[in-house]
């Protein structure tokens, strides 16, 4: 006999007989289920926990997902760009100039752009967008960091209590990550990025560190990246295909561009990883593809491929060609190089074996 799920539950009759009651009337057909286990834990931790800490740290937590998924609901469809870097740099530096210049550049090509609310970098990101394009995400510090004068529209500025909270929603709701010079919040922001590309626990992403001229702050990074990680076996030499070094602004916008050019979004299913595009590509690339990056492959090869039955009943971009492959789930700085390789497939008037790995 086919062993049965144990239903998640408190226990009670009568608690569960007011659960599905709260959740018929608060939730939605498509979110029911999700609720109920929700309020389930709730009222089990009401039970089980007598913390008010515990309690007070769930409950300001949920406040903050609550408000930031209300905020950025709206603008879901919109691609967005992190700017991180210094609190510290002051206006006449050239890391606050070149993040003036780049938010610009960057949202009148249609993109928005996120900062951290407070002083520095994150102020010039905040100036230089255009008006109606840019997010902050403040943090409320012991010595009251106050979002820059320059985000005006309290609309689309968020002030969190929890590091945690605002850091998850600087990856969740954005597509690319640029880092200016700055101290150990932007060394922590870009290392979590990496990582969490490098683990697989966030979707592959433009991660571009911007270096104004005259700085060499990104290039020793990258020695000390190279000498103490790569040579010493800590992270691998494909992993330093996560980053990109830009020393122009026009660089690193055409870089972020680039990179959602062809390729739209992953989906990893199981054993199966499935690539949409959005258009599909010529077979003489797919093949260039299988042999470039076979390496990756935990057996199969690269193939066209519909909608999986998960992506149907979610509805997930059923419009967009797509590929499937058996991704080994490790190798993440080669995934990353071969959607570089995708993203120049369609060049036209230049064969597929033309393209350059890099």
């Amino acid at each position: 006999m086919k062993n049965i799920p144990k239903q998640y539950e408190v226990g009670d009759d009568e608690i569960h007989l007011l659960i599905n009651k709260l959740v018929e009337r608060s939730a939605s057909t498509e979110t029911r289920s999700v609720f109920r286990e929700i309020f389930t834990t709730v009222v089990k931790l009401g039970i089980e926990s007598k913390d008010k800490v515990d309690i007070n740290l769930l409950n300001n937590v949920l406040k903050e997902f609550r408000y930031s998924f209300k905020v950025f609901s709206k603008y879901r469809n919109t691609k967005k760009v992190i700017i991180f870097g210094s609190a510290r740099s002051k206006k006449t530096s050239a890391e606050y100039r070149m993040a003036d210049s780049f938010a610009r550049t960057i949202t009148r090509k249609g993109y928005m752009v996120v900062t951290g609310g407070g002083p520095g970098v994150m102020e010039a990101g905040n100036k230089g967008a255009e008006r109606g394009k840019d997010f902050a995400l403040n943090i409320r510090l012991p010595f009251e960091q106050k979002p820059n004068p320059y985000m005006d529209e309290k609309e689309r500025l968020i002030n969190y209590k929890y590091f945690f909270t605002r850091k998850l929603f600087f990856m969740k709701e954005t597509d690319a990550t640029t880092l200016f010079p700055g101290g150990f919040g932007t060394n922590d922001e870009g290392f979590e990025a990496l990582t969490l590309i490098q683990t697989g626990k966030s979707m592959p992403r433009p991660i571009v560190l911007m270096e104004p001229e005259g700085s060499t702050y990104w290039a020793s990074w990258k020695r000390f990246i190279n000498n103490q990680l790569v040579k010493k076996g800590y992270v691998n030499k494909e992993d330093m295909k996560l980053f990109y070094i830009a020393g122009d602004v026009n660089e690193a916008v055409s870089y972020i561009e680039e990179f959602y050019k062809i390729y739209h979004s992953v989906r990893y299913l199981g054993d199966l990883t499935i690539i949409r595009l959005k258009e599909m590509i010529p077979t003489r690339d797919i093949e260039l593809l299988n042999r470039e990056f076979k390496d990756i492959l935990s057996s199969g090869k690269i193939e066209v491929s519909q909608p999986a039955k998960v992506e149907r009943e979610r509805g997930e971009y059923l419009d967009l060609p797509r590929l499937s492959m058996k991704f080994n789930r490790r190798d993440y700085g080669r995934l990353c190089e071969m959607i570089r390789v995708i993203n120049k497939a369609n060049n036209r008037g230049q064969a597929s074996s033309d393209i350059k790995i890099t």
